[in-house]
Order: C-alpha cells, then sequence, then structure tokens
C-alpha cells in the first residue's frame, strides 16, 4: 500500500443520556461533518464505513449502513459496509477506510459511529453488554465488563501495590480534560480525587468514577487518498501506521491479567510501519474504559516499566507538562463511551490537535505524531493506529 491517506476533518455530536434514536444521532453528526468541513460536498464521498456494535440490541435495527447514509444525506457508490468490534467498531471503520483508499477502492470516504446505548431499562442494556464476551461461558459467571476489569484492578494491585489514589488521579485528569470538551458527556462536572474516592463502589475496588458510562452518541471524520487531501484542509491527519492483535476470547484463556502483550504486539507493528517509536509520541488517546485500563496500558506500550503504571500516573507523567499527554479529549471516563463512535471520536481529537483548534487548556504544544488505542471485549483485541501532522511523510 504506497498511496499516502490522511484524515481531512471530522465532527463529534455531545456525548451523554440522549432524547435521541439511533437514526437521529446519525442524521446529527452528518449535519456536523458538512458544517465542520465546508468544502465537502455529498457528492466527493464515494464510500461510506459505519462503526456500530450493537445496533440490533440496542436500538432494535440492523442494516444500519444504508440507514447510516440515508440520514447523512449521502450515497456511497463504491463501498458501503459496516463494521462491529464491540467498543473498536468506530476505529475498524477508519481502517477500512483506509485500506480501501490505499488500495484505489475509494478516494474519499466518510467513517462514522453511531451508539445509541441508553434504553428504559438498564436491565436490557447490561443484558446486551454482556453479549460482548463469551456470552455461552463467560456470560453466566457475571462476567461483564465492571467484575472483568475489577479482576485486573484486584490483581494490579496485588502484584504492584498499585493505590487507590492511582486510579483517582487518572479519572482526575481525563475528568479535568473533559472540562474543556464541550460534547463530553461530563463537560460540566467537575471531580477531584477526593470527590472520585468517595463515590460508590461499583465492583470492588472500582468505584463509579473508575468506569466509563453508558452512552449515547455518534463522531465521523472524512479520510481521503493523498491527491485529494488538499481539497480540504491544508493540516491533514496523515495516517502513517495500524496494528492489531486477538489473542484469546474465552476468559479461561486470558493469562496474566495484568499483562497485555496484545497491546505492545499491535503498537509495536503500527510504530514499525510509521518507523517511530513510543518516545516519538506527543499525545495519545488510549483507551481508558475503566482506570485500571489506563494504567495498564502505559506499562504495555512501553511508557513505563511494569508494574509502574499506578506511579506514572501519580507523578503526573500522563498529564499536561509530563512525558506525554494522554487523552485530552478527556478520554472515555469524561466524555462517555458510546461504542462505535468512542474510536472516530479519538480520530476527530487528533485532527483538532494538529490542527490547533481545541480549547489551550488541552492543547498539547505543538504536537506532530499521535497514537490512537482502542480495546474491545476482554481487553482481548487491541487496535492502535499512528497519525501525523503537518506536512506528513
Amino acid at each position: 500500500m504506497s498511496r499516502r491517506v490522511a484524515i481531512v476533518g471530522g465532527a463529534t455530536t455531545p456525548f451523554g443520556v440522549r432524547p435521541t434514536t439511533w437514526s437521529e444521532l446519525a442524521q446529527e453528526v452528518g449535519a456536523a461533518l458538512f458544517r465542520a468541513v465546508p468544502p465537502l460536498r455529498a457528492e466527493d464521498v464515494d464510500s461510506l464505513f459505519v462503526g456500530s456494535a450493537e445496533p440490533e440490541r440496542f436500538a432494535f435495527q440492523s442494516h444500519v449502513a444504508p440507514l447510516a447514509a440515508e440520514q447523512m444525506g449521502l450515497r456511497p457508490y463504491r463501498i458501503l459496509q459496516r463494521t462491529e468490534l464491540a467498543c473498536a467498531s468506530g476505529q475498524s471503520a477508519i481502517r477500512s477506510a483506509y485500506a480501501a483508499i490505499a488500495a484505489g477502492l475509494s478516494d474519499v470516504a466518510v467513517a462514522v459511529g453511531v451508539e445509541k446505548m441508553n434504553l428504559p431499562s438498564m436491565a436490557e442494556a447490561n443484558s446486551s453488554m454482556a453479549c460482548v464476551m463469551d456470552r455461552a461461558w463467560d456470560g453466566p459467571h457475571g462476567a461483564t465488563a465492571p467484575p472483568f476489569f475489577a479482576m485486573v484492578a484486584q490483581r494490579h494491585m496485588l502484584e504492584h501495590g498499585t493505590t487507590p489514589e492511582a486510579l483517582a488521579r487518572v479519572s482526575e485528569k481525563n475528568h479535568r480534560f473533559a472540562n474543556t470538551n464541550p460534547t463530553a458527556q461530563f463537560y460540566a462536572k467537575t471531580f477531584s480525587s477526593e470527590k472520585l474516592l468517595g463515590l460508590p463502589v461499583a465492583a470492588p475496588p472500582l468505584r463509579l468514577g473508575d468506569c466509563s458510562s453508558m452512552t449515547d452518541g455518534a463522531a465521523a471524520v472524512v479520510v481521503a487518498g493523498e491527491e485529494f487531501v488538499r481539497r480540504f484542509t491544508d493540516r491533514p491527519a496523515w495516517i502513517r501506521g495500524t496494528g492489531q492483535y486477538s489473542d484469546f476470547h474465552n476468559l479461561a484463556h486470558a493469562g496474566s491479567l495484568t499483562e497485555w502483550p496484545g497491546l505492545t504486539r499491535a503498537a509495536g507493528e503500527a510504530l514499525g510501519r510509521a518507523k517511530l517509536t513510543i518516545r516519538d509520541i506527543d499525545f495519545a488517546e488510549i483507551h481508558d474504559c475503566f482506570t485500571i485500563s489506563e494504567i495498564v496500558e502505559y506499562e504495555a506500550l512501553g511508557l513505563c516499566p511494569p508494574g509502574e503504571g499506578g506511579s506514572y500516573a501519580l507523578e503526573g507523567r500522563s498529564d499536561l507538562g509530563g512525558d506525554i499527554v494522554i487523552n485530552p479529549r478527556g478520554g472515555l471516563l469524561g466524555c462517555g463511551h458510546p461504542l462505535g463512535a468512542t474510536g472516530i471520536a479519538q480520530a476527530v481529537e487528533v485532527f483538532q490537535q494538529f490542527a490547533g483548534v481545541v480549547p489551550v487548556a488541552r492543547q498539547v504544544p505543538e504536537p506532530r505524531f499521535a497514537l490512537v488505542h482502542n480495546l474491545s471485549g476482554s481487553a482481548n483485541v487491541h487496535s492502535v493506529m499512528v497519525y501525523e501532522g503537518g506536512g506528513g511523510p
């Protein structure tokens, strides 16, 4: 694949508990995308990739790719498809658009993520989330996301002495960044570490502030081949590398809960393709579905040695002024986590950081390289993309 590909614009709807349908979220993000990328015309878009994890269960709607196209005012004539990879469904849409454009099957594509998760019955919503796991084997044991990541936290505390204060510091940082992001679910709410440590326990040792929320929302980006990029922007986010790895599904095969070699391998592939190391990355959007996730990800990405992720957080090394800025958008903790939209909202942040249009309180100084990570399921699949701003490679 020699053709260069870049993200040339993007938009995100407000995330939260929204009194809207799946279709209305698709329509809303379509309108926002055309406002955010003024040169874009509907006829420019030859392909549409729709990331959505569970519309059949949350919205009682399948065959959502043509539905999204219609709601967004698009008529794809080359590729139209949906991507599903649970929490990484949105990034999968971008990866598919990238691959299609690099291969010459598309020139200008839209990758959109839409998820409507809040139902009148929270029990039904949680039952739907359990489908992400191995339903026949892990489901009867109640192995939904909070219990699984609680076990990760318990084990990390046992092996490495990680403290509740370290978990709270991750959440405090990401909520503080979310206070600069009007589309974040918790934009208007402030959380100190002390407040976070006093919230109710969800799954010991995880408290409510350690967990990302059930969220409704949508996000979209325009992805273009190199000869079309300057039609839309002079500050693109060039896709430099991508990687992915899966090493188990059933929890009986998980191995160590505190070591995520799948992320190490996926990041190594993405960075290798980009001819970079993690030390070259200026900021990263990583998958903080739970506070312990971000801590383990520091270690798996090679930002710090194994077992030192808690100290890394407490020392502010993942904050502005630290070694690398992690989750300046506010992360999943601060923004909420509408499954199919999250990976694309992270890419929108990358584009906006490179363009220098985010509030100064979260602007990374002169960023050149960025990394985006999504995990899915029980941290058994890891997807990574590496971007470059400015003139590109």
